[in-house]
C-alpha cells in the first residue's frame, strides 16, 4: 500500500452518506429541513433564557449551554455536508478534517459531561429542594460548565493530534459523514491496535462514566418521587426528568454505538446513519424536547416574543 503525504496532499474526500442514499435530494432536502430547525430551536431556547429573567436559575442555566453545544455541533457539520453534494464537491483539507475532527470531539464529549451535570442538578431540585440554591449556586453552575469544557478539549485535543500523527494511504476516501476517529483510522498505513485500545478507553470514561453516573442520580431521584404525597409534586418531577432521559437516552446510544463498540460490529453505512442522527437529528430535537411539555419555557417564549419580535400595534 503506498504512503500519502499529508503535507503534500490535497485532503480527504468524505464520502458521506449523502452519496450513498438511494434518494440523495430528498435526504439532502430533510437533513436541511432539520439543520434549520435545529438552528432555530436552539437559537430561540437560547434567546429566551437570555432574555427572561425568570429563567436564570441553574436548570435552564444548564439547558442554554446544552443548546449552545447543539447549535455549534451540527454547524461543524451539516452545512459542509449539505454544500459538498449541492456542489459535487467532497474534498477536505488535511488541516480542515483535523479541525472539524477536533471541534466536533470537543462538543461532543463537552455535551456527554453536561447531560451529567444536568442529572445531578435534577437530583438536588427533587431530593433536596431546600438545599437546591446552597447546591447549585453560581459558582457551582460555572464550574460545572467549565469543568465540561476544559476536560472535552483537552480530550479533544490529545486524540486530533495523535489520530492525525499516523501515515496515511493513497487511498483518501473517508466513508463517512465528518472526519471522525474510526475511519480515519482505517486509512492509516500504521499498526493502530494499540491506540485503537485508548480511544475504547477513553470512550468508555466519557461515556460510561457519566452515564452511571446519570443512573444514579435517578434512582435516588425515583425513590424521592414515589415517596412523594403530591400526585402534582410527582407528575411535574417526572414530566421535567422524562425530557432529559429523552434526551440521554437518544444522545448516548448513539455516541456508545460509534465509539465503545468494537470496530468489528462497525460497517460505513451504519456508522453514517448513526453519526446523522447525533450530529443533525438529536440537535434538531432536544430543544423541542425540552420545550413542548415545559410551560416555563413556553410562557417565556410567548412574552419574549410578545416584547421583542411581534409588531406592536399602532394608535391613531
Amino acid at each position: 500500500m503506498e504512503y500519502w503525504n499529508s503535507t503534500l496532499g490535497s485532503g480527504f474526500i468524505l464520502m458521506g452518506i449523502l452519496n450513498d442514499s438511494g434518494s440523495p435530494e430528498l435526504l439532502c432536502a430533510t437533513i436541511t429541513v432539520l439543520y434549520m430547525l435545529a438552528l432555530t430551536s436552539n437559537g430561540l431556547l437560547l434567546l429566551v433564557i437570555t432574555v427572561d429573567s425568570r429563567l436564570h436559575v441553574p436548570m435552564y442555566f444548564l439547558l442554554g449551554q446544552l443548546s449552545l453545544m447543539d447549535l455549534l455541533f451540527t454547524s461543524v457539520v451539516t452545512p459542509k455536508a449539505l454544500v459538498d453534494f449541492l456542489q459535487s464537491e467532497n474534498t477536505i483539507s488535511f488541516g480542515g478534517c483535523a479541525l472539524q475532527m477536533f471541534l466536533a470531539l470537543t462538543l461532543g464529549s463537552a455535551e456527554d459531561l453536561l447531560l451529567a451535570f444536568m442529572a445531578y442538578d435534577r437530583y438536588v431540585a427533587i431530593c433536596h429542594p431546600l438545599n437546591y440554591m446552597v447546591f447549585m449556586r453560581p459558582r457551582v453552575c460555572w464550574f460545572m460548565v467549565a469543568t465540561a469544557w476544559i476536560l472535552a478539549f483537552l480530550n479533544a485535543l490529545g486524540h486530533t493530534l495523535y489520530t492525525m500523527h499516523y501515515p496515511f494511504c493513497k487511498v483518501r476516501k473517508i466513508r463517512h459523514l465528518l472526519c471522525e476517529i474510526p475511519p480515519l483510522l482505517k486509512l492509516a498505513c500504521a499498526d493502530t491496535s494499540r491506540y485503537e485500545l485508548l480511544v475504547y478507553v477513553t470512550g468508555v470514561t466519557f461515556l460510561l462514566m457519566p452515564l452511571s453516573a446519570i443512573v444514579a442520580s435517578y434512582v435516588l431521584i425515583l425513590c424521592t418521587v414515589l415517596h412523594m404525597p403530591s400526585n402534582e409534586g410527582k407528575q411535574k418531577a417526572l414530566v421535567t426528568c422524562s425530557s432529559h432521559l429523552t434526551v440521554v437516552l437518544m444522545y448516548y446510544g448513539a455516541a456508545t454505538f460509534m465509539y465503545v463498540l468494537p470496530s468489528s460490529l462497525h460497517n460505513p453505512r451504519q456508522d453514517n446513519i448513526i453519526s446523522l442522527f447525533y450530529t443533525v437529528v438529536t440537535p434538531a430535537l432536544n430543544p423541542l424536547i425540552y420545550s413542548l411539555r415545559n410551560q416555563e419555557v413556553m410562557g417565556a417564549l410567548r412574552r419574549v416574543l410578545g416584547k421583542y419580535m411581534l409588531p406592536t400595534h399602532c394608535t391613531f
